[in-house]
């Protein structure tokens, strides 16, 4: 709800100035002086210095003209024509036809110009790391080491880490499944936990592989501790055992196609019945002549004797026995080719078999065979993917390689191929040979528990239990090799800091305490102990090393780094994205859950990687990555100016520096810091006056000293050091160089010269006004925070308050954004927006309020209006005194200038007679030149030449400062002085309590003479007010009322 007040304010009377410093107050305009002309009321008294010849404008001559109603504004009047009075525009605002809004106009212009013009995975996997393998040493660390090296630490640690506890659970999982084949196969009598009841088997089972698991654990890591080289002869053992039971059930599939292996099982109807719970699978058998029933009838009957207490399924379908490996030439792979997933609870089926469909009884379901889980095809690839997860096992031991480079490629990619082969070949050939319902059966209960691949291997079971209880122990103790020399990599390279204790190890480099935690991980996983809730943990974090390797090859190739000169040619980035998309797809088409949290787990460990800090520099692709597309992105901005509604202060902090190389004013980077809020482009620069060449240290020196401050400001940007022979020279290269193509800054902010006043050095002032006008020819916007020491700090909290908004000209909107802006921070959250602008003696205020309104609701803005009448526009005596004293002030200045200036003249005359040097103002520094003179002239001195010198420089300058008394104000200065007395008697009134003051600045005089009188009427305008911020709009609009 907008709030609308119009107050009217009358001149008041100033009294209290009825004499101003001895100057007596008379009114000139009982005193019969008038204009010449009305329009020429200004003259010159011989010296450049403008006097009036009526210091008052008559009122019926104003009345004639236009610019009654502008005599409140003549601060702004010479640029009324670019930037309108808001009296004459608010109209046009709030009935959208306003063609400086620019957002209509910009789309209209943007179009008008576009008319004008599994195992393939892993393969990819394997093919991206030889990539990066061979394109330099690869120490300790594996596939951490390629990573961390590629993309930069923070993605190699993540990753890194997660790839860690991944190979960890792995050799948890591997000596699972070895305890299982022990005590399911070996040695059964060995179990500890036996189960009383058959639901209790599986509990059983799982406390028993704890016990022997942690058994297992400790011989492992004992091994390992003793020595690397004792894990190689193991490995050779197994290796082996593994090639001897691979070989067996080739030649067991070769010897079915002519002698298949007895291995029946026993089927009711199509229904596969558990060989658990009977002997004879017959319904009836025959014993002394005599027929009884088995125990398969006690299963589905009550009474031994009588047909009708018996299931009826039972009864209604026979019980048959059929090979359970009818063998490779039984045509088995026709009904084993296409996929039939089952859903948990479902009794296995042999749909080619006869069967009556009838209702049985639900107690006897227990005599059935059942699929343990609902079965997809994603799902069946996160069980089976664990197994093909070792193609990392060489690289993880790249410290312990001869040859890395050589030996990594072609291990890896010869591994995945002749793995690969096996795998597929596996598949088809168990198709072909084995029931479809027995390759259901998941624990053997149709078989009696009997190992069905043990059975089809020639030529006994015991190779392939062997084979594969060794195969387990192999892996098992190859990830608890490989593992801590990973992690010791990552605890070396001090990327996260508390992992920094397991980058010791023995004397040879053995990790012994990045051994101890892995074995400790790996101890958690056995306690999970089942392997089904393990596997998708680890596909997760395998995947996501996967998916970076490709990552980190796709990178390289695509940046074309110099340093990317891989050995292995036989790489593609097309693959790696492949690949890297395969992984992803893989994570979540498993287990999404899983796979959000291994993502949230890297994305932890990457953020706190981040925020310690990990000043590592490796030359990383990142970094690359993040210069490609600073790049792209700064041709994108090149193609045209930003949109009105992306526009936001791009600004450039000027700072200025004392003696010590310290900040005069660090609160402009608070000021710049609150408006900001992290957004956006911020530069912050500051000039040191020499030479750069004995200047360098100077300039580093500070700007590390401006890098600290703002860091303790928090600000987000970036720091420019100018060293220039000329300090305003230097500014307006800072203005004119700092950015980079569409990366520039739009505003500036520089803090306001303080002591100006009293000092008789123009330097204070000059420097600020030149800044002025060059932010305006380079068409920046232009921020200045008067007394900015008064500003909060970042920790400072405004509960209330106002920010109050002058709107006295247009100029682009900035005053109405940077409100909005200031809001978004903590500071200035809780103060609320009034906007004030100023009606003329012609305005209709009851107009203006109601467009304002309009204006103000199409664009969003939440705030409180008044407009202020400003009928009574004569001139007062006060503001005639103010500018009297103004004028006799400068005069005064100039005198003692001119008298300094006489007297170093004299003093190089009497120096050197023979030659004048060229010779610039004392009070001046080096680039201001009020007279102007040969660099050097020869000439011969005479005495009458000394004297007419010195006579001429004296003519210059008024015998006595009692002329200064007879001064008549420029007219031009009493109507700015009116203005500035006049806005700044209705501003204090109304936000004297406002927390912020945002004033439209008027700009500086066309006519440089007048440069000083305007530092005074800013002075005037801004008196008595806390926070003040001046603020001139660059020339375009930067708030619009369109979505």
């Amino acid at each position: 709800m907008h709030h609308f007040t119009v107050v009217p304010v009358k001149d008041q009377q100033k009294s209290d100035y009825e004499s101003f410093e001895g100057v007596n107050w008379v009114d000139y305009r009982e005193a019969g002086y008038s204009s010449r002309d009305p329009n020429d009321t200004v003259s010159s008294d011989g010296h450049g210095y403008h006097k009036e010849d009526s210091p008052f404008l008559n009122k019926t001559d104003s009345l004639k003209g236009s610019e009654y109603y502008d005599r409140n504004l003549a601060l702004f009047e010479e640029e009324l024509d670019i930037r309108p009075k808001v009296s004459s525009l608010l109209s046009r605002l709030a009935n959208y036809t306003n063609i400086t809004q620019g957002a209509k106009e910009h789309e209209e212009a943007e179009s008008a110009e576009s008319s004008k013009k599994r195992t393939p995975k892993t393969m990819l996997t394997a093919i991206s790391m030889s990539a990066i393998a061979t394109n330099g040493v690869v120490p300790a660390g594996g596939s951490y080491f390629m990573i961390s090296r590629s993309l930069g630490p923070e993605f190699g640690g993540a990753v890194g880490l997660c790839f860690y506890l991944g190979t960890t659970f792995a050799g948890a999982m591997y000596i699972l499944g070895a305890i299982e084949i022990l005590l399911a196969y070996i040695v059964p009598a060995a179990a500890i936990f036996k189960p009383v009841q058959p639901h209790e088997e599986t509990s059983a089972m799982l406390h028993n592989m704890r016990i022997y698991g942690t058994i297992f654990l400790l011989l492992m890591c004992l091994v390992v501790f003793i020595g690397v080289k004792y894990v190689n002869k193991f490995a050779s053992l197994f290796l082996v055992c593994v090639i001897l039971s691979i070989l067996s059930i080739y030649v067991g599939v070769i010897k079915s196609a002519v002698y298949p292996p007895e291995f029946k099982i026993c089927m009711l109807g199509n229904r596969t019945l558990s060989r658990n719970l009977f002997d004879i699978c017959a319904k009836t058998t025959t014993e002394n002549n005599l027929t009884v029933t088995t125990k398969l009838w006690d299963l589905f009957c009550t009474s031994k004797n009588q047909t009708d207490t018996c299931d009826e399924y039972f009864v209604q379908n026979n019980v048959t026995e059929i090979q359970g490996i009818p063998g490779v030439a039984s045509g088995r792979i026709k009904e084993n080719l296409w996929s039939s997933y089952m859903t948990k609870g479902e009794i296995l089926q042999k749909h080619s078999l006869p069967s009556v469909e009838a209702s049985g009884s639900r107690k006897n379901l227990h005599a059935y065979v059942f699929a343990d889980i609902t079965t997809t095809f994603t799902m069946l690839v996160g069980i089976f993917f664990p197994s093909v997860t070792g193609i990392m096992a060489g690289s993880n031991r790249s410290g312990d390689l001869k040859d890395a480079q050589k030996s990594i490629p072609i291990g890896t990619i010869l591994a995945i191929a002749t793995t690969s082969l096996i795998y597929l070949s596996s598949v088809v050939l168990f198709g072909a040979c084995i029931e479809d319902v027995v390759l259901r059966d998941k624990y053997g209960d149709a078989v009696n528990n009997n190992l069905v691949v043990g059975t089809l291997a020639w030529p006994s079971p015991w190779v392939i239990v062997i084979g594969s209880f060794f195969s387990t122990c192999g892996a098992g103790l190859q990830s608890l090799t490989g593992a801590p020399r990973l992690l010791q990599a990552i605890a070396k390279d001090n990327i996260i800091p508390f992992l920094r204790v397991f980058g010791n190890g023995k004397v040879n480099g053995e990790p012994t305490w990045a051994l101890l935690l892995t074995a400790i991980i790996a101890e958690l996983g056995i306690l999970i102990a089942s392997l089904d809730m393990v596997a998708p943990i680890l596909s997760m974090f395998f995947l996501m090393c996967y998916l970076f390797v490709n990552l980190a090859c796709a990178v390289q190739t695509l940046l074309r780094t110099p340093n990317w000169r891989p050995r292995f040619k036989y790489y593609h980035w097309a693959l790696s994205f492949l690949g890297m998309s395969m992984c992803i797809a893989l994570m979540f088409i498993s287990s999404w859950y899983y796979a959000l949290v291994a993502m949230l787990i890297a994305g932890m460990i990457y953020k706190y990687i981040e925020y310690q800090g990990a000043e590592k520099e490796w030359g990383d692709g990142i970094r690359g990555l993040s210069l490609s597309a600073a790049r792209y992105a700064l041709l994108r901005l090149e193609e045209g100016p930003p949109h009105t509604k992306n526009w936001r202060p791009q600004l450039l902090v000027m700072l200025k520096l004392d003696e010590d190389l310290h900040v005069k004013h660090p609160r402009l980077l608070t000021f710049a810091s609150q408006l900001k809020a992290g957004k956006g482009l911020t530069i912050v620069g500051s000039v040191i006056q020499g030479n750069f060449l004995e200047n360098y240290g100077e300039a580093q020196a500070a700007e590390q000293t401006i890098k600290n401050m703002m860091a303790i400001e928090k600000v987000k940007g970036f720091c420019q050091i100018v060293v220039s022979s000329k300090v305003r020279e230097g500014i307006a290269h800072l203005i004119q160089s700092c950015g980079l193509g569409g990366m520039k800054h739009n505003s500036v902010v520089m803090g306001w010269p303080y002591g100006w006043r009293q000092s008789e050095d123009p330097r204070a002032w000059k420097t600020f006004i030149d800044t002025v006008r060059v932010t305006t020819a380079g068409h920046l916007a232009l921020l200045v925070p008067k007394n900015v020491s008064f500003y909060p700090s970042n920790h400072e909290r405004f509960t209330e308050g106002h920010i109050d908004v002058w709107w006295i000209v247009h100029d682009g909107g900035m005053l109405m954004l940077l409100p909005f802006l200031l809001r978004q921070h903590k500071v200035w959250k809780k103060c609320r927006m009034r906007i004030f602008t100023v009606a003329q003696m012609d305005d209709n205020s009851i107009q203006m309020k109601k467009d304002l309104a309009t204006f103000l609701y199409h664009l969003r803005i939440e705030a409180e209006v008044e407009v202020v009448e400003m009928h009574g526009s004569d001139i007062s005596a006060y503001t005639y005194e103010r500018t009297l004293m103004m004028e006799q002030r400068s005069q005064m200045l100039r005198q003692m200038r001119l008298s300094k200036t006489e007297r170093a003249r004299e003093a190089q005359l009497i120096k050197d007679r023979n030659s004048i040097i060229h010779q610039g103002t004392v009070y001046s520094d080096e680039e201001e030149e009020i007279h102007v003179y040969p660099d050097r002239i020869q000439m011969t001195w005479t005495k009458e030449k000394c004297e007419s010198e010195r006579s001429r420089t004296r003519a210059a300058t008024p015998n006595s400062f009692r002329e200064l008394i007879s001064i008549k104000p420029d007219q031009s200065n009493v109507r700015r002085m009116h203005t500035a007395v006049k806005l700044n008697e209705v501003i204090v009134n109304k936000s004297h309590d406002a927390k912020l003051v945002l004033l439209n600045m008027p700009g500086p005089p066309k006519n440089q003479d007048g440069d000083e009188n305007y530092m005074e009427f800013l002075e005037v305008l801004t008196e008595g007010l806390e926070r003040v911020l001046l603020v001139r709009g660059g020339g375009c609009e930067v708030i619009t009322i369109y979505s």
